[in-house]
């Protein structure tokens, strides 16, 4: 490493074999990147607890109404933006279709994050104490 933060990896070579040194390198790379079936499951529940501590905030410093229906306009407010910020992304950045960006997705994990979704919408209802 240099003074200044930036790292020389030719000089990481000189104390290891160019083949441990490749090989360390795809095993990091499989582990972190390869599992991504993993990586969205294990999101999942994170974001899910993320989701309800954010509506139960929400509703409480608002102080927005208990009524079931305007707790779900509210959720569904947020899930148009989420969807507008993932097709954003997904289609505009990336250069993708729809159909390509569903095709994309895995069967069992793109499951879980729809249904994760469809929970974001309808949580605000179950925020708080008021329930109408």
């Amino acid at each position: 490493m240099h003074l200044d933060g930036s790292v020389d990896c030719g000089l990481a070579l000189a104390g290891s074999t160019v083949k441990e040194t490749l090989k360390a390198g795809v095993l990091y790379f499989l582990l972190v990147f390869a599992g991504v079936r993993t990586a969205e499951l294990a999101e999942a529940p994170i974001m899910f607890g993320i989701s309800i501590l954010a509506a139960r905030w929400v509703v409480r410093h608002v102080q927005y109404s208990p009524l079931r229906s305007r707790r779900l306009a509210m959720g569904c407010i947020a899930l148009g933006l989420m969807l507008v910020a993932e097709f954003t992304v997904g289609l505009w950045i990336r250069g993708m279709t729809i159909r390509g960006y569903f095709a994309a997705r895995d069967t069992i994990s793109g499951a879980v994050y729809f249904k994760t979704l469809g929970a974001f919408a309808v949580i605000p209802i179950f925020a708080g104490r008021g329930r109408a």
